[in-house]
């Protein structure tokens, strides 16, 4: 019947032979009497839902509902009723309209948060014989801000630390959650104003205890602080179960650290007069240990603030005295710095600056404050101011300066000029007569004495120089002296000096380099290697041979009286002449080989007292290969004493240009052949 409540049905009677039809259709409509075959069904399964904690009695929660599939027009098959199995007696349900509503007063989360209930729906309107089906409703309690914090201790105590750094955390409980669990702490009471603040942390509900300035166990060694915790979030309906806040007390205890020295000042300023001797205190400096053990301290200046090594302190008392000669014109103020370190733990140190001020002393005599270029016309005439001069001192008295002029002594009677004090620290200097002549005197010196009005009086004699120059009607200088006019040009005698060595020592290197020059053009000391004299350089070998083009030939180890007297070596420049010495030897036959090594040996001596020639080696003039070389010894010192025993022929192998020598040699032994 839940499917389809009625059927139509048309109908009409027919002759079953013909076919044909004996009345019109009629039409027939059958109802379906419905009967209770379906149980009512829940349109969820399970409900969710939340009410707040402590709720009152009747409080709605949620309402469920169930449908049944029979007819509800037809009796009571479709007629739901609702009932609870499971819940009480936290939760009842309207048996019409299946809403759910708190039964129970004073239900606490925190007791509690979870509830399961059993709904049931059964049609029938609840008779018996009736069909039913259930759901499950879970009910979550949601917090409520009933519960104030509360601190678990009534006293804390954390420990000292650093200025700005957390010294401890406290943290009361609170039961509720969310936002009915945020807290705000704060300080309503301190044995030391000041020395701490509490912030919240908000993500963890926890009070940070802050310091706020430096502590120190040897003045005060414990703190006690009042905190007060209170939920931010109060809920006016629960004013009744009491304040929501709590206090504690919390006790914080100072360690003790070992600490480094301190002294009794931030900085020091001490003064010394400019001329205290050495080895003078000027000041001293204290410092001592905060800690109870208060260990001694030792003094030492910074050496990275007084490179020079001026000061020095005692390393016991503190006392800084100099070591050096002071001087306020070149450095009126000293700042060096004291490290004081202690005895039991060089680690500890601490530093202070101390300023020294050097005070003045009137130890410089006061000066011309400029170089003045003074001239005076020889038409000048008398007592006429040809220039007014200043005065510097280096010095700083305490009242400004006071400079006095006048004339030197010894320049009074005779000076053509005068000094008069304008009493302002200026003077002028006057002419004394009418008339100058460069003829007479073209410069004079005018000897300035100025002192000062210190304690002790300081005076120095200062020279001004005056040229006579010639002037026009209105004084304008036309003409001076030559010396005048370098000296107003700016060139000084010192300047014209240096100029001059310059130009000197230019002209020196162009000479310099000229002679160098000349020396590279002279001839080529090596000769073409196209003539074919028997010449020793075209053997190129090492040694004085490659540049000695006035070697000897054959002929000339033949003979050597035909050597040319007047015939010099070309590679030097002798300084003076010395006539060789000529010493008879026998020329080399083939009878006397011996005689060979005599020329050698004689032509060696010659060379070596020669004092126009270069130390070469003489040897090397005539070619000795010497023993290694292809040819040998060409020498007849280490030669057999039997002329027999010589064999020369290897000479005609080595070339035309020992043809002369296989000829002379090597013929001598075919003649004693034959």
């Amino acid at each position: 019947m839940e499917e389809k409540a009625f059927y139509i049905l048309h109908a009409k009677a027919v002759n079953r032979f013909t076919n044909e039809a004996l009345e019109g259709e009629s039409e027939f409509i059958i109802k379906i009497h419905d009967i209770n075959d379906n149980e009512p069904r829940f349109t969820k399964d399970p409900y969710m839902a939340r009410v707040p904690e402590m709720s009152d009695i009747g409080t709605s929660v949620i309402q469920v509902t169930a449908t049944d599939a029979d007819d509800a027009t037809y009796g009571n098959s479709a007629k739901v009723v609702y009932s609870i199995l499971e819940g009480q007696p936290y939760f009842s349900v309207d048996p019409e309209t299946g809403l759910i509503k708190t039964a129970l007063p004073g239900m606490d989360r925190e007791v509690k948060e979870n509830y399961q209930v059993v709904i049931q729906a059964k049609d029938m309107a609840g008779q018996m014989g009736g069909l039913s089906g259930t759901t499950t409703v879970s009910i979550t309690l949601s917090d409520v801000n009933d519960n104030p914090p509360r601190f678990t201790k009534s006293e804390y105590s954390p420990s000292g630390g650093l200025v700005g750094s957390a010294v401890g955390v406290i943290r009361a409980m609170d039961a509720d959650i969310g936002q009915n669990a945020e807290m705000d702490y704060r300080i309503i009471g301190s044995d030391g104003p000041g020395m701490f603040e509490i912030t919240t942390n908000r993500s963890t509900q926890e009070g940070v205890i802050l310091l706020r300035k430096p502590l120190d166990y040897e003045r005060k060694r414990q703190y006690s602080l009042r905190v007060q915790v209170e939920n931010v979030h109060i809920n006016p309906r629960f004013y009744s179960k009491g304040p929501f806040r709590d206090e504690a007390t919390i006790k914080i205890i100072v360690e003790d650290v070992d600490e480094p020295p301190v002294f009794e000042r931030a900085s020091y300023v001490v003064e010394v007069k400019e001329d205290a001797p050495k080895n003078t205190a000027i000041g001293s400096v204290s410092a001592s240990d905060p800690d109870d053990k208060n260990s001694l301290v030792r003094y030492t200046i910074d050496r990275r603030t007084d490179m020079d090594r001026v000061f020095n302190i005692h390393a016991g008392n503190g006392s800084v005295f100099i070591l050096r000669e002071l001087d306020r014109e070149e450095n009126a103020w000293h700042n060096i710095t004291v490290i004081a370190t202690e005895f039991t733990n060089p680690r500890q140190i601490s530093r202070v600056p101390v300023y020294v001020r050097v005070l003045d002393v009137n130890d410089n005599a006061p000066t011309f404050a400029t170089n003045y270029e003074t001239f005076v016309c020889e038409n000048a005439k008398a007592n006429q101011v040809i220039q007014t001069v200043g005065a510097t001192d280096p010095d700083a008295p305490l009242g400004g300066h006071r400079f006095f002029f006048n004339l030197a002594q010894e320049a009074a009677g005779k000076a053509n000029f005068s000094v008069h004090d304008n009493k302002n620290n200026t003077a002028s200097i006057l002419t004394r007569r009418n008339s100058y002549s460069t003829l007479q005197k073209s410069v004079h010196h005018v000897p300035v004495v100025i002192s000062d009005g210190e304690f002790p009086m300081q005076s120095s004699t200062n020279t001004l120089t005056i040229r006579v120059c010639t002037c026009d009607r209105k004084g304008n200088m036309k003409a001076c002296n030559a010396e005048a006019l370098t000296a107003r040009a700016g060139l000084s005698t010192g300047a014209l000096v240096a100029i001059l060595l310059c130009v000197i020592i230019l002209l020196m290197i162009v000479v310099l380099f000229a002679a160098l020059r000349r020396q590279r053009k002279k001839e080529p000391l090596i000769i073409s290697k196209e003539d074919v004299r028997d010449n020793v350089v075209s053997y190129n070998d090492e040694g004085g041979g490659e540049e000695d083009t006035q070697a000897f030939d054959i002929g000339t180890l033949r003979n050597p009286e035909a050597i040319e007297e007047s015939k010099q070596r070309r590679d030097i420049v002798p300084e003076a002449f010395y006539p060789p010495i000529r010493r008879p030897v026998l020329p080399p036959t083939r009878d006397n080989n011996g005689d060979v090594r005599d020329f050698i040996n004689q032509r060696l001596q010659d060379n070596d007292s020669d004092p126009t020639a270069p130390p070469y080696d003489s040897l090397a003039t005539y070619a000795y290969e010497g023993n290694g070389s292809v040819a040998e010894s060409l020498s007849s010192l280490e030669s057999v004493t039997t002329e027999s025993d010589q064999d020369y022929n290897y000479l005609s192998e080595w070339g035309p240009r020992f043809k002369k020598l296989a000829d002379l040699y090597g013929g001598d032994d075919s003649d004693r052949d034959s």
